[in-house]
């Protein structure tokens, strides 16, 4: 499970990020100070550190600076108030992802949190599966094939191979709607919730899993890939 530290002083702000943050499934550490954050980085590996920069006992800035002469360093964003030239500029100096300026909407945040953790973390795993064996077929993401046992094969559409490809990658977190409009159709296109709900249909259909074992639909959330007998490579 991806692991996040979030750094922020704001108890109403920290609570609403850590909880959104957990409905993506992800392990959140909430530090108020930079004592708290230090001693938590100190016991653990983190994925991502999301910092604010005016903190009570110390600057954000100085802190990146301590995360970036770790062995390893996971890579960090800042989320603050301080939103001057000058400021971003130091930031982006620091070697942070990115700069998000407060107030901002929760959604941006989210796209913003996940194309650092594609760039940074998810890339490798997502890219290091090929296939999925099932009990009767075989799911070949390089060709965007599934194929059968028996010796048929079925090619999937793009956007179908890349959605199930999600799913697996991610699995065993639930993977939201907006999500996968986001990762799998992107900015410069416009498909609805029903479009999603279309291809989970047709992935379904393609992998033999018209009882939904495999995909799970999660209600009110989006979809989650079920490993049971299978397995990815």
């Amino acid at each position: 499970m991806t692991r996040i530290l979030l750094v922020e002083d704001d108890s109403s702000l920290g609570e609403t990020l850590r909880d959104r943050l957990k409905r993506e499934s992800f392990d959140v550490h909430w530090a108020k100070t930079v004592y708290e954050a230090r001693s938590l980085i100190r016991t653990n590996d983190f994925d991502l550190v999301v910092l604010d920069v005016g903190l009570p006992d110390g600057s954000g800035f100085e802190f990146a600076s301590e995360i970036r002469r770790r062995e390893n360093p996971p890579p960090f964003l800042f989320v603050t108030a301080q939103n001057s030239a000058e400021d971003r500029l130091k930031g982006y100096e620091l070697g942070a992802e990115e700069f998000i300026p407060k107030p901002f909407h929760l959604k941006e945040f989210l796209i913003r949190i996940h194309h650092v953790l594609e760039k940074h973390v998810e890339s490798s795993s997502k890219d290091a599966i090929k296939r999925v064996s099932l009990a009767d077929r075989t799911i070949d993401f390089e060709s965007r094939s599934v194929r059968m046992n028996d010796g048929r094969i079925e090619f999937l559409p793009e956007k179908d191979i890349a959605l199930l490809k999600l799913l697996v990658s991610e699995a065993p977190r639930v993977v939201s709607r907006d999500e996968m409009l986001d990762r799998v159709w992107g900015e410069g296109e416009f498909p609805s919730t029903r479009t999603i709900d279309n291809v989970i249909v047709r992935i379904r259909q393609a992998i033999g899993d018209q009882g939904g074992d495999r995909i799970r639909s999660v209600r009110g959330v989006g979809y989650q890939w079920v490993f049971d007998d299978q397995s990815a490579v």
